[in-house]
C-alpha cells in the first residue's frame, strides 16, 4: 500500500491531494474535492506529543510544493535500469541524404587507380635458314594509371561539387538497390569501395581502358538519360595493406557478386572484360551482354536441330529412290 500526504504546516496554492484509506486499492489515485472547506490549522503545543513534530530533524519544507499521490500497479513492474528505445535496423530506408552520405564514404576510401593493359609493336630483323626476314612483334604491358584527377576536373566543369556530381548522378532507383547491395558486402567482411560513378560525356571521353562511346556509357551518358539516370557503377575491394593484397580481394569481391546478383538485384555485365563494372540485373545493359549469350545458345540449338532433321529426311529421300524400280519400256 503506496500513500503520500502533504506535509504539516505547509501553504499549498491548488487543491491538496488526498490520502488513500487504509483499505483503498493502491493502483487508484484519489483527489480531493478541488475546493475543500478551510481546515483550522493546529499548533505544535496543541497536538499531542506522539504527534508533534520535530524541530531538529523535520527539514521546513520549501514553499508551493505540490504533492500528487503515486500509485503501481503490480502488471506493470518498474524496471531499475531502463535502456533507450534501439534505434531501427536501417534508419536509411526513407533517407535519401543518408544513402548518399554511405555511398559517398565508399568513394571516399577507394584509391583511384586501375591497371590499364597497353600494347606495343616493334620491327625487328631475324635470319632464318639463310634468309633475312623483317617482323612485327607484340608486347603487351599492363601499366598502373591514376585517375584521381578525373571526376574532380569534370565536377569543376560542371559548377558542382564532387559529392553531387558522382553520386548525385546516380538514379535513385538503382542508387537504393547498389546501397543495399553495398551493405550487404561490407557486412560479409568484402569491404567494397567505390572507383567511379557517374559520368557524363566529357568524363567518360578522358576515361581509359575499355569504355564505352562518350555519349553511350550507361555511367550517365547522354544518350542514356544524363545526369540522374546513370545505371552502373565500378566497384572494387579495399581489403589489404598492398595493391596485391587489393587486387586479390577485388577478384573475391567480384565472384561474391557473381554468385549472389539475384538477391543483391545487381550483376557484372561485362564478367571479367571489365570487372569491376556492375549495374541493375533487370536493366538494358545486362540484358544485352550477359543475356544474348543465351539466346544465341538457344538459336545454335535451334539450327542444329533444324539441320539434323534436314540431314535425316535427305537420308530417307536417298533410300527411297536407291530402291525405286525403274519402269521398263513397251515393247
Amino acid at each position: 500500500m503506496v500513500s503520500a500526504a502533504a506535509p504539516a504546516g505547509s501553504d499549498l496554492g491548488g487543491p491538496e491531494a488526498a490520502v488513500a484509506p487504509a483499505g483503498a486499492p493502491i493502483n487508484k489515485v484519489v483527489m480531493a474535492d478541488p475546493e475543500p472547506p478551510e481546515t483550522p490549522r493546529v499548533s505544535a503545543a496543541a497536538a499531542p506529543a506522539s504527534e508533534a513534530p520535530s524541530l531538529v530533524s523535520a527539514p521546513t519544507p520549501p514553499p508551493e510544493t505540490r504533492i500528487q499521490l503515486a500509485s503501481v500497479s503490480p502488471s506493470d513492474p518498474v524496471k531499475d535500469d531502463p535502456k533507450p528505445a534501439a534505434r531501427p535496423v536501417d534508419e536509411c530506408l526513407a533517407a535519401e541524404s543518408c544513402i548518399d552520405d554511405y555511398l559517398w564514404s565508399l568513394y571516399e576510401r577507394a584509391p583511384k587507380v586501375d591497371v590499364n593493359k597497353v600494347t606495343e609493336q616493334s620491327k625487328e630483323t631475324v635470319k632464318k635458314d639463310g634468309k633475312t626476314r623483317t617482323i612485327t612483334k607484340t608486347i603487351i604491358k599492363f601499366v598502373l594509371g591514376d585517375f584521381t584527377w578525373k571526376d574532380p576536373a569534370a565536377a569543376k566543369r560542371a559548377n558542382m561539387s564532387l559529392k553531387d556530381y558522382v553520386i548525385g548522378g546516380l538514379d535513385p532507383g538503382f542508387k537504393l538497390t547498389l546501397y543495399h547491395a553495398l551493405r550487404a558486402m561490407d557486412d560479409a567482411g568484402l569491404m567494397p569501395g567505390i572507383t567511379s560513378a557517374f559520368r557524363d560525356d566529357y568524363r567518360q571521353s578522358i576515361a581509359s581502358g575499355n569504355v564505352a562511346a562518350s555519349d553511350s556509357s550507361y555511367h550517365g551518358g547522354s544518350r542514356r538519360g544524363g545526369y540522374g539516370h546513370a545505371l552502373a557503377v565500378d566497384i572494387v575491394s579495399v581489403k589489404g595493406e598492398n595493391r596485391t593484397q587489393r587486387t586479390a580481394s577485388s577478384e573475391v569481391l567480384w565472384k561474391w557478386i557473381d554468385a549472389h546478383e539475384k538477391e543483391l538485384g545487381i550483376g557484372r555485365p561485362y564478367l571479367d572484360k571489365d570487372p569491376p563494372h556492375v549495374g541493375p540485373i533487370d536493366g538494358k545493359e545486362y540484358a544485352d551482354k550477359r543475356g544474348r549469350t543465351a539466346v544465341q545458345k538457344a538459336g545454335l540449338q535451334a539450327n542444329h536441330t533444324q539441320e539434323a532433321g534436314s540431314e535425316t529426311k535427305k537420308r530417307r529421300v536417298k533410300i527411297v529412290s536407291t530402291h525405286r524400280r525403274v519402269p521398263q519400256p513397251v515393247q
